[in-house]
């Protein structure tokens, strides 16, 4: 049990930029990254009362030392404001974790007593680089030594390994089937959400678009099609991280927060293969861990944001967390229990392959989701949170299956 109450509130998104939005063009120019961490810092303290308060800032960022030239990213918080200025701020990493890194850093801090309240920033500017650059770049991700020999587009061709795997175990065309279903559903959420990259996409049949487009390993993977895959996105998400006293100091009435009851933190040798490539083990240790000291079962929670990379990542997390039996995450994706009127709606606002995924927020975007639909924040994306299922869940996944955070909330 944790010592003492946490909670998370004023969440803020920025939008997540890139092919898909109008705004985006690759040949005209773009906000730097010190325009996403003010953006997104600016935006969560206008909601606190006195923002004088934060004691401290934490920025997560996976590699802003290669894609914009940038590092010592914890020294920009005072850019943020003056207030922030000689007070702790520091930059955290763990691949596409770093944003859960960011939370994860915060939260302990005010277990720790050394904050009553911390800003937690998540950001990655990514379009800053031609694509197979920029896989390069993300090969950083998992064991890089493996590069050589890994695909040229790595981590897609991670995940497609594993997709071919659980093809064969499973069956092909039911998978693919279930991995269209769950790129209809980031699309249709992401439609709901105006930051979120493919809020402009008005393709009237997304699942046909996806089902029909069969993997080409000459142009892409082996199993594994463009649709299946998160795209590449800047953008930055920040969320604050207090204390009973934090909220408090800030004058937030707790049904305007959610309260912290569990977290997982688990990681994995990086330099070794999946024990099983049909099965995400870190992930689903992680996720116990968290229900273990929320004192919840499955049953229990109520919406979910999954990693969901690649739709492969979607059917494995469905099964890490206990909702399918191994094999069977595609029955419960087909069956609609992740649609936003199902059982657990999954990724209301699109998730990493209808949002986005700008690496080091992600984690934090994840966060600010569980806390607009909680607290009835979420706009036209807002779903009904049913009253026997009232705790939300994310699970943010560095590299593959390496470093997993899964955090627990409920409505304070």
């Amino acid at each position: 049990m944790l010592r003492k109450k946490i909670y998370m509130t004023a969440g803020y998104n920025t939008i997540s930029l890139g092919t898909g939005r109008k705004e985006f063009h690759p040949k005209k120019p773009r906000p730097d990254i010190e325009h996403y961490i003010k953006e997104a810092g600016e935006g969560t303290m206008k909601k606190l009362k006195n923002s004088e308060s934060i004691d401290e800032s934490v920025i997560g960022n996976f590699m802003a030392a290669r894609y914009n030239k940038q590092a010592h990213l914890g020294a920009f918080a005072p850019m943020i404001s003056p207030v922030l200025e000689y007070k702790p701020s520091l930059s955290v990493e763990a691949a596409c974790a770093s944003g859960g890194m960011a939370l994860m850093t915060g939260m302990k801090s005010v277990l720790a007593d050394t904050a009553d309240s911390v800003l937690a920033i998540g950001v990655e500017v990514q379009n800053s680089v031609k694509a197979v650059y920029g896989a390069d770049i993300l090969a950083g991700a998992g064991y890089f030594k493996d590069r050589k020999t890994g695909h040229a587009h790595f981590f897609p061709g991670q995940f497609s390994d594993r997709a071919g795997a659980y093809f064969e175990k499973f069956g092909r065309e039911k998978t693919r089937k279930a991995y269209a279903r769950w790129y209809k559903q980031a699309i249709e959420n992401a439609r709901l959400c105006d930051t979120a990259q493919e809020f402009h996409n008005t393709h009237p049949d997304p699942e046909a678009l996806h089902f029909k487009s069969e993997p080409n390993p000459k142009v892409f993977t082996d199993h594994l099609n463009v649709f299946d895959c998160s795209k590449v996105s800047d953008g930055a998400s920040a969320i604050a991280i207090l204390s009973e006293e934090g909220l408090k100091k800030h004058g937030v009435d707790k049904s305007q927060a959610v309260e912290i009851v569990g977290y997982g933190h688990s990681v994995e040798d990086i330099t070794q293969k999946p024990k099983d490539p049909t099965v995400l083990h870190t992930m689903a240790d992680a996720i116990a861990k968290a229900m273990k000291m929320a004192g919840i079962t499955k049953d229990e929670i109520g919406t979910v944001e999954i990693h969901d990379c690649f739709t492969a990542a979607a059917v494995l997390g469905v099964e890490a967390i206990g909702f399918a039996e191994h094999g069977k995450g595609t029955d419960f994706i087909l069956d609609g229990h992740t649609d936003r009127n199902g059982m657990v709606p999954f990724n209301t606002t699109g998730g990493l392959i209808g949002w986005g995924h700008p690496t080091g927020a992600t984690g934090v975007h994840m966060a600010v989701t569980i806390w607009e639909q909680l607290t009835g924040n979420a706009g036209k994306a807002q779903i009904e949170m049913k009253p026997d299922r009232p705790y939300g869940m994310s699970v943010n996944m560095g590299g593959d299956d390496k470093t997993l955070m899964a955090i627990i909330y409920k409505r304070a």
